[in-house]
């Protein structure tokens, strides 16, 4: 399926819309998946719907102007950045509530597998991974295209268009910095 869909993607970009109705089931339900899962794990932290998150990172995803895609991985790194910036300004919108909304807290021991379950703020994440893309940037995609998107290594790195290798080691040294950061 991962290369129908990178197919229905270059023949979407060279202008085919049937290519467009082609590829809309295939992905929103790799998304829909992608996104009840993360939504799942922190279920008790959150009120936002896996269809709500799925439809409007899909929007935003379709309404990209003049995008050329290259394959799967590209798509789905961009929606891992989308549905990041869906989540943290919904998070930061229950923040700002009347009555002292709460944060949404993000395991990233289930991202990087260190073993000790530590939850950090979703908001605190986000504005890590900010300064983490001034510093490193490809760190910064790797953990949004790993954590958010759910990529495995080796289609992080077709998306990025670096070696297994690399992934593997910035994965080590992007989850290391972020650790630092939020402790």
């Amino acid at each position: 399926m991962a290369e129908q869909i990178t197919q229905l993607l270059l023949r979407w970009s060279d202008g085919d819309k049937s290519a467009f109705d082609q590829l809309l089931p295939l992905v929103y339900d790799e998304l829909r998946r992608l996104a009840k899962g993360y939504l799942r794990r922190h279920a008790d932290q959150n009120s936002l719907q896996p269809t709500a998150l799925v439809h409007e990172a899909y929007l935003r995803l379709v309404n990209q102007e003049q995008m050329n895609w290259q394959n799967r991985a590209q798509f789905f790194g961009l929606a891992a950045k989308v549905m990041r910036g869906l989540l943290v300004d919904h998070a930061r919108a229950a923040q700002a509530e009347k009555r002292g909304g709460s944060n949404y807290t993000v395991s990233l021991s289930e991202a990087d597998r260190i073993g000790q379950q530590q939850d950090y703020d979703l908001v605190a994440l986000d504005e890590a991974l900010d300064k983490l893309a001034a510093l490193e940037p490809r760190h910064s995609q790797i953990i949004e295209m790993r954590f958010f998107a759910g990529l495995t290594i080796e289609e992080t790195a077709v998306a990025l268009g670096v070696s297994h290798a690399t992934i593997e080691r910035d994965w080590s040294l992007a989850r290391a910095w972020l650790y630092r950061e939020l402790k």
